[in-house]
């Protein structure tokens, strides 16, 4: 079959399925008290939330994240890239819909040339596949570069967590919290600091980095004119209607790409 892009208002798919949902939901949920309580704890706004009650919700949303993040959103990814062809079709799926890629590149590249008037069409950045009934991809090319750093963000704000949690915390018997405290104190004089010291700074320093993605991720969805079916995407139906001129409709067999 040859490929076609076209547009159309007509057609309804199914843009989140229900897991996708509930991780989105259950991530936004985290993150958002993470942030609140993580400032409440660190600036003491005992006028709005007490310490004790900040640092339970904190530790009790810590968990939520992680499921959210390392077990949710991976089940997501292989489940979908499994319906579209196995083993291949979640390499596949993972590569174009995760990954910043050439395609991606030209997309943000065109995106800045609108923004300065160089360049009349924004760039179509969501591809739907009728031949195969998946999509291509689906997220803003910003996007894809905040995931990956959004996962080494998680991952660094995690074990300065755990220092600041207990300096001798540990599993099993293994003094995981001895071992990142020794790590931390090997760059700490970099900044003059020691390593609980460090700790602290870098783990209030990602809360910030948080902030700002927060506020990228939610004002690039603001850009799109139909702004609220993503709304009512994400956290009510998961459906979407292809009728947005940020959307492409292709059709084409797989095997072309």
């Amino acid at each position: 079959m040859s490929s076609s892009a076209q547009k159309t208002d007509k057609i309804v798919v199914e843009r989140y399925n229900w897991v996708e949902r509930w991780t989105h939901t259950f991530h936004a949920i985290a993150m958002l008290t993470l942030i609140f309580t993580g400032l409440a704890i660190y600036f003491g706004w005992g006028e709005i939330i007490s310490y004790h009650n900040a640092r339970l919700l904190h530790m009790f949303m810590v968990p939520v994240l992680l499921v959210t993040n390392w077990i949710l959103v991976p089940y997501g990814i292989l489940s979908h890239g499994w319906q579209e062809g196995g083993v291949k079709g979640i390499i596949k799926h993972f590569y174009y819909s995760y990954i910043f890629n050439k395609e991606d590149y030209y997309r943000l590249k065109g995106m800045i040339l609108n923004f300065f008037g160089k360049q009349e069409k924004y760039p179509e950045f969501t591809v739907y596949n009728k031949a195969t009934g998946h999509y291509r991809t689906k997220l803003h090319p910003m996007f894809k570069i905040f995931i990956v750093l959004e996962g080494m963000c998680i991952f660094l704000i995690l074990i300065t967590g755990i220092v600041l949690y207990a300096v001798d915390w540990n599993i099993v018997g293994i003094p995981i919290a001895h071992w990142l405290i020794i790590i931390f104190g090997w760059i700490s004089p970099i900044l003059d600091m020691n390593a609980l010291e460090f700790a602290r700074w870098l783990h209030l320093a990602l809360t910030y980095f948080f902030i700002f993605e927060l506020i990228c991720h939610a004002f690039i969805l603001e850009f799109d004119t139909k702004v609220f079916k993503y709304w009512r995407s994400i956290f009510i139906d998961g459906k979407e209607y292809l009728d947005s001129p940020v959307v492409q409709v292709i059709d084409e067999d797989d095997h072309e790409h």
